[in-house]
């Protein structure tokens, strides 16, 4: 089944080349401001949880009449692309109506994950994305990706993922947090 998933993502496109981002290069271009889970937390995720995705094209740049840079509320620094965020996916909580125009940026959103086959996932869209007609992306949509697109697990599995470690997991998720704080 790895191979079908991963064959599966190797022929998935989206139009005006929207790509899902690499979270793993996202954090190392900026290892303080953007955090993602670790490898221990990614090795955990199953079916029936949220991670959290992002698409965006290299296509599209900023437009004239927005801000030169804007906060990202996801790592607090400044961007010069701004990037749409959904706070939750939409089946656990209502959503309000978000009517925007597309502009071309970025998107996160949420998957819920329904297969996986080693580092590959096969998931489906829990928002309405803003963005859909420039990336195609709608929420109900199958999406396969890898564990290196994963941004984020949503906050409601932080536990139950804990709990299911073994303690060489435990330890190595310890030493996660702790280079984290500066301890190591």
């Amino acid at each position: 089944m790895t191979s079908s998933l991963q064959r599966q993502l190797d022929t998935q496109q989206f139009p005006n080349d929207y790509q899902l981002t690499n979270g793993i290069v996202k954090h190392a271009e900026n290892p303080k401001n953007f955090q993602i889970p670790p490898d221990v937390i990614k090795r955990h995720i199953r079916p029936g949880q949220f991670v959290e995705l992002r698409i965006d094209s290299p296509r599209f740049s900023v437009h004239e009449d927005a801000a030169a840079e804007c906060p990202c509320p996801t790592c607090n620094g400044d961007m010069t692309k701004p990037i749409l965020r959904h706070s939750h996916p939409a089946s656990l909580m209502p959503l309000p109506d978000q009517h925007m125009p597309s502009r071309g940026w970025g998107e996160d959103f949420w998957v819920k994950v329904e297969q996986r086959s080693g580092n590959y996932f096969l998931g489906t869209v829990d928002n309405p994305l803003a963005e859909s007609r420039l990336h195609g992306l709608r929420k109900g949509d199958a999406i396969v990706f890898h564990a290196d697109h994963i941004l984020a697990l949503h906050d409601i599995h932080r536990q139950e993922i804990v709990v299911g470690m073994d303690v060489a997991d435990l330890k190595e998720l310890a030493q996660w947090v702790s280079s984290l704080r500066g301890d190591e």
